[in-house]
């Protein structure tokens, strides 16, 4: 499991124009899933991404999680962050795992988020051509990974 976390003031994902989820300060969670991901997988992530301390406290200092802050959070399934451009010049996606696979793992993902998170939850279509504008705030992005057979 791959997560691209950014910190951010505002994030939407969009399908067609009609948005589907806009948050405000808080997360944006950019979500990947490989073969070999399990439960015990997911909840270290929702886990991690709530508790890591990335938002600045009264100095300014990244000592506070999601959960001190009580920010939102917005969840974007993307297979792509499993592309393998090692050889050629096209993508290999063979390591995301296939929908039948990943689909539950994504809709487990956000459940477990959302016991955890204490703010508003919102997320994209899995499967869909999305657009997603986001401001990342700092800005400060992390790559996140746990299990999985990749």
């Amino acid at each position: 499991m791959r997560v691209v976390l950014q910190r951010v003031s505002e994030a939407s994902v969009s399908v067609e124009g009609e948005v589907l989820g806009a948050i405000g300060p808080g997360l944006l969670l950019l979500v990947g899933f490989t073969e070999g991901d399990t439960e015990e997988d997911l909840e270290w992530m929702a886990r991690k991404v709530v508790g890591l301390r990335v938002f600045g406290d009264d100095d300014g200092k990244m000592n506070l999680s999601l959960a001190d802050m009580g920010g939102e959070v917005l969840v974007v399934s993307q297979f792509t962050l499993y592309g393998d451009v090692k050889k050629g010049r096209r993508p290999s996606f063979i390591a995301a795992a296939d929908p039948e696979r990943a689909v539950p793992l994504y809709e487990r993902f956000l459940e477990l988020v959302e016991e955890e998170a204490p703010g508003k939850l919102a997320a994209g279509e899995f499967g869909a051509m999305m657009d997603v504008e986001l401001t990342n705030s700092g800005p400060v992005t992390l790559i996140l990974e746990r299990g999985g057979a990749a």
